[in-house]
């Protein structure tokens, strides 16, 4: 990518802590500038992708993570340009406190750190409700704490009454930052959470919509939309070009196959047929597991393999009984099988599916989620029993970034490649790791982890085909030939 200026207005929305509200007032404010009419697009910091739905819901676009752990710094500004195409303004949804990041790392994937890498201005969200003149202290110490991060302005949340944000509003003048909104308690707004965050909105469609749109008013009855906006407009410009799927591919060649090891191929089951989709030249459609049980994917993944030659096609592993058809292969991301066990386990035409195509040495890669499906149980309810393992629900939540390298060769990359992950779960499998394991971990201890047999590469590691595009190739080359 050749470098050029870009210029898009933009804010970071940040917060001391979590739970002081940065996605209520994140998605609010996306829900109330796309009310007005503009163009807005929707970015979370960091790997969480539950959030980004909601954004989605607020903005009509797809909802896109920064992650300066996951992709490098240097693709922060890229892939930021390339959401905001078109766009009259974007808003970033920070993660956890403003100046946490990586564990061990410093300021490494922090909202900080995404601020500085895209010249934004950043709007402090405080829970007001627990003090008075104590806030211009935080909101001083906030401020001042990096030179290099510029804090535009502060929204109090959960302010209650008009007393108190006269209060507020007298202490926080001696900090010289300015009050763009004040935010009161307003219980519609609230979303349900469980065992991993906020209820996805592929769950709960209807009342997500209804709980966006009352971000939305709130935001815009509570906050100064004009400055705010102004504020998004002094954001200078980015020199660097936005990322495009195609042109990265063109430039990171794929690293050689693995040598083909799979024996006979199995008989692939008749797939039922589908309505009409657009084909590519060729026919090779993968699939992406997609709706309430599998709702983690990075776009730019799906984008990764329409570049790299595939026509990719979502389906419900819940509803569908049948593949896509043409299906070479499969694509199953992260979400939350463990919530419908029960429903998946009683789709069996599906889940023999699946595993014809495994056996069939066709592709498939598999991300937590995707990893729980392809064992042979989940809480004791059967899944596609690609894997010898067993998946349970535990107690326990396994949560941070991860260094990987592949420890064997596989249809996703070459032994050797070195990728950051990300895992988020409450699950175990058993075992852990099958006799070629996918990748080796360093932290928090020394481990392998995840499968790589015939075809598949399953794993609970999240990573972002940006940082590794040529795995895309490697990918749809391979449904090619396979």
């Amino acid at each position: 990518m050749s470098p050029s200026l870009s210029s898009v207005p933009r804010l970071v929305i940040a917060a001391p802590s979590s739970g002081s509200g940065k996605t209520t007032v994140a998605t609010g404010l996306m829900a109330a500038f796309a009310a007005r009419g503009l163009a807005v697009s929707p970015h979370k910091v960091g790997p969480d992708y539950i959030d980004p739905g909601y954004h989605a819901l607020a903005t009509g676009r797809v909802g896109r993570n920064l992650d300066a752990y996951l992709c490098g710094p240097e693709l922060v500004g890229p892939l930021f340009l390339h959401g905001a195409r078109g766009c009259d303004i974007a808003v970033v949804e920070g993660v956890m406190g403003m100046f946490d990041g990586a564990a061990g790392e410093g300021e490494l994937a922090s909202t900080a750190h995404v601020a500085k890498l895209l010249g934004a201005p950043v709007v402090l969200v405080v829970d007001a409700s627990s003090q008075s003149r104590s806030v211009a202290a935080l909101v001083h110490g906030f401020a001042s704490w990096d030179p290099e991060v510029r804090v535009g302005g502060v929204i109090l949340n959960k302010v209650a009454s008009d007393r108190h944000e006269e209060l507020l509003r007298e202490a926080l003048e001696s900090a010289g930052v300015p009050v763009f909104g004040v935010l009161r308690r307003v219980a519609q707004v609230d979303t349900p959470s469980r065992h991993l965050g906020l209820v996805p909105v592929a769950e709960r469609r209807a009342a997500a919509v209804d709980a966006v749109a009352a971000m939305g008013a709130q935001v815009a009855a509570g906050c100064d939309l004009e400055g705010l906006l102004g504020l998004a407009r002094g954001a200078g410009a980015l020199a660097c070009a936005a990322w495009d799927a195609a042109e990265v591919l063109d430039s990171s060649p794929p690293p050689p196959l693995p040598a083909p090891t799979l024996g006979a191929a199995a008989p692939r089951p008749p797939l039922r047929p589908e309505r009409p989709r657009p084909q590519t030249p060729d026919g090779l459609v993968v699939a992406v597991a997609g709706g309430p049980a599998f709702t983690f994917s990075y776009a730019e993944h799906s984008e990764l393999l329409a570049a790299a030659g595939a026509d990719v096609v979502v389906f419900d592993p819940l509803r569908d009984e049948q593949l896509p058809d043409g299906t070479r292969g499969l694509v199953i991301g992260g979400g939350f099988p463990e919530v419908y066990a029960s429903e998946l386990s009683a789709n069996e035409p599906l889940r023999k599916a699946v595993a014809a195509l495994a056996e069939g040495g066709a592709p498939v890669a598999a991300e937590c989620a995707g990893l729980l499906y392809l064992c042979r149980e989940l809480d004791g309810q059967a899944m596609c029993g690609v894997l010898d393992a067993r998946a349970r629900m535990s107690g326990r939540l396994t949560l941070g970034y991860r260094d990987a390298v592949a420890v064997g060769d596989s249809v996703l990359a070459p032994a050797g490649t070195r990728m950051r992950g990300h895992e988020f779960h409450r699950t175990v499998v058993e075992p852990g790791a099958g006799a070629a394991p996918a990748w080796g971990v360093r932290a928090p201890a020394p481990r392998v982890e995840g499968f790589v047999q015939q075809g598949v590469h399953a794993s609970y590691l999240h990573t972002h085909w940006a940082s590794e595009p040529g795995v895309a190739r490697r990918f749809v080359e391979r449904c090619r030939t396979s």
